[in-house]
């Protein structure tokens, strides 16, 4: 096995299978298409002025016109993409990865000499970095925690490449990554759905401030995640298993917990014929944290993407759950369709399913119709999980989908293009391509 310091030091990108050089792009892709989208929310803008105030610098943020520290645009990146749910995730970590390396990653390229496969080399090592150290958080302490308690140790890592930190300051980046990473209580957030989301954006501020504090010499408490006894064997196949390969990708901007519902009604929905003004009740059955998602009439894009009552109700209506569905628009959120549906929805906590999450979710539908006629789905689980994956096109027009309406569209192609190439991009080719991620949306 490499030492956790070699393979975030000596991985070379001639070392990466192709299936992982292609999936890094994917990411790479599907991550953009969030932060364009996200720029709709009200989060962006305070977020944007916050760091543009308070962190002053010259690194440009993410279709921003604005500029902040390298710390300041991790903050901003993460927030950013994270206020669209609907980025990668990995189901052993219970939650999500890119949206901060991401971030992270490309603060700090503004100030290096890369190339393309540079920077996806560093991509992948946060991606199995990050990873490890989320199953081993979760494994080892007993709270549940935000994605930002531990993806925070991946954009250490990716920062300590790129800065070409030696191994002992390596070492005291991971330790303070981990030690101040925000170990913000999941479920909170979950019950009362807020700005807060998933602590990615501190996450990615954190990480990069330890790698910054430890090159100027600052000293971090030991990372236990890494170099505990206990947590061996999920390091032990650092370079051979490849974590990137087994992210999901989400077909909803909400919450992965109420996806597998929103299957469950959509296969009724396709197998049978009925509109939903016809529909009495929609009983979902799922496991117990979905069944946390309860808010049914959301005031906020955060309340929509964490209600599994307003995701079922869009996919009822539409087939589909939109970007601009949970929008705070009359056509959104505040549709009195999606709203009158939405509060047509009973949740049950189901025991087998509970024994099956967090590696599978699942959930069954039946909904009552007014007529008395019942309708009840095959147990479903979300799409764009590695078992059941979104094809490649779906993630290119997932990106067009979500991106499209807020860029130019040579821009929109531009990016598409260039990412899906990334691995062919000169030091110069790179350059431009970072700065197409700062024009400003529309």
């Amino acid at each position: 096995m490499k030492t956790v310091s070699d393979f975030i030091h000596r991985l070379q990108f001639d070392e990466l299978p192709a299936e992982v050089v292609e999936q890094a792009k994917i990411c790479l892709l599907d991550l953009l298409g969030v932060a364009v989208a996200g720029h709709a929310t009200r989060l962006s803008r305070i977020l944007g002025d916050f760091v543009a105030s308070q962190y002053p610098g010259d690194v440009p943020l993410l279709f921003s016109d604005k500029r902040a520290s390298a710390c300041g645009a991790a903050l901003f990146g993460g927030m950013l993409i994270d206020s669209i749910d609907a980025h990668d995730g990995q189901v052993l970590t219970k939650g999500h990865v890119g949206v901060a390396i991401l971030p992270g990653l490309l603060a700090a390229a503004e100030q290096r000499q890369l190339d393309g496969k540079e920077l996806l080399t560093a991509l992948v090592l946060g991606y199995e970095i990050a990873t490890r150290a989320g199953i081993a958080l979760h494994a080892t302490a007993a709270d549940y925690h935000t994605s930002g308690a531990w993806n925070s140790i991946g954009v250490a890592a990716v920062v300590a490449r790129l800065h070409g930190l030696d191994a002992e300051q390596t070492w005291q980046a991971l330790g303070s990554a981990e030690f101040y990473g925000p170990r913000s209580q999941m479920m909170r957030c979950i019950d009362h759905p807020t700005m807060v989301k998933d602590g990615s954006g501190w996450g990615a501020l954190t990480g990069i401030s330890a790698a910054l504090l430890a090159e100027a010499g600052f000293t971090g408490a030991p990372a236990v995640t890494l170099s505990a006894p206990e947590v061996a064997s999920i390091w032990a196949d650092l370079g051979q298993r490849w974590y990137i390969l087994e992210q999901y990708f989400k077909a909803y901007p909400v919450c992965r917990w109420a996806q597998p519902a929103v299957e469950a009604v959509r296969q009724l929905r396709a197998e049978h014929q009925f509109a939903p003004a016809e529909i009495e009740q929609i009983d979902i059955h799922s496991f117990h944290e979905a069944t946390r998602l309860h808010v049914r009439q959301p005031d906020t894009t955060e309340q929509a993407q964490y209600s599994l009552p307003f995701s079922v109700a869009c996919a009822l209506l539409d087939d589909v759950v939109t970007a601009q569905a949970v929008a705070e628009t009359d056509q959104g959120l505040f549709n009195p369709a999606r709203r009158a549906l939405s509060n047509r929805v009973v949740t049950h906590e189901v025991a087998d399913y509970n024994a099956l999450f967090p590696a599978e979710r699942w959930a069954h539908a039946r909904i009552r119709l007014k007529d008395g006629r019942e309708l009840l789905s095959r147990p479903a689980i979300a799409r764009g999980n590695p078992e059941n994956p979104l094809s490649r096109d779906e993630l290119i027009d997932k990106y067009q989908t979500l991106a499209g309406p807020a860029l130019p569209s040579e821009v929109l192609a531009a990016i598409r293009d260039r990412s899906l190439a990334l691995d062919s991009h000169s030091e110069s080719a790179l350059k431009e391509y970072l700065a197409l991620l700062a024009t400003p949306v529309a």
